[in-house]
C-alpha cells in the first residue's frame, strides 16, 4: 500500500498568515465533503420565497439543458464535451446566490464560513469564464 506524502511545508501569504500546504488527496477529500452542503443549500434557496423567482427559473433552464440531448459542445467530444454543462451550472448558481440577501444564504448554509467563500469563489470563477455580453444575454 503507497501512501500519498503529505508536505509538511509552510508558505505564507503575509507574514502574518501562514497556510499549510496541503496534499492533492487532501484538497479533493475537501471539495467532496462540501457537496452535501451545496445540495442542501441550493434545495433551501429554491424552495425559500425570498430568493426572486427569475434566479431560480435559471436553475431550472439550465438543469433542462444539462439532461438535454442536444448541446452547444457534444459530450463526446474527449476533454471539453462537459465543459459547457459545467460552465452553466455555475453561472445558474452563482446567479442565484447573488440574488439572495447574504443573511438568507448564510442560514441556509450549513458549513463553514470559510467553506462557504470557497463555494462562491469556484461558483463566480465559472461564471466569469461566460463572455460578458453572452452572460448579460443569459441573465436578463
Amino acid at each position: 500500500m503507497t501512501e500519498t506524502p503529505q508536505i509538511a511545508a509552510v508558505i505564507a501569504i503575509d507574514d502574518a498568515t501562514p497556510v499549510d500546504i496541503r496534499s492533492r488527496q487532501d484538497l479533493v477529500i475537501e471539495a467532496v465533503m462540501l457537496l452535501p452542503n451545496i445540495v442542501k443549500l441550493l434545495s433551501r434557496l429554491l424552495r425559500d420565497r425570498r430568493v426572486p423567482m427569475r434566479r431560480k427559473a435559471l436553475i431550472g433552464a439550465v438543469l433542462a439543458y444539462v439532461i438535454s440531448p442536444v448541446d452547444l459542445i457534444p459530450d463526446f467530444v474527449v476533454g471539453i464535451g462537459r465543459l459547457d454543462d459545467l460552465v452553466l451550472v455555475s453561472l445558474a448558481v452563482d446567479h442565484l446566490m447573488s440574488g439572495a440577501e447574504e443573511n438568507i444564504v448564510r442560514m441556509h448554509w450549513d458549513g463553514s464560513e470559510d467553506g462557504l467563500d470557497l463555494v462562491r469563489s469556484v461558483f463566480a470563477w465559472g461564471a466569469a469564464v461566460i463572455p460578458e455580453g453572452i452572460r448579460n444575454l443569459l441573465l436578463r
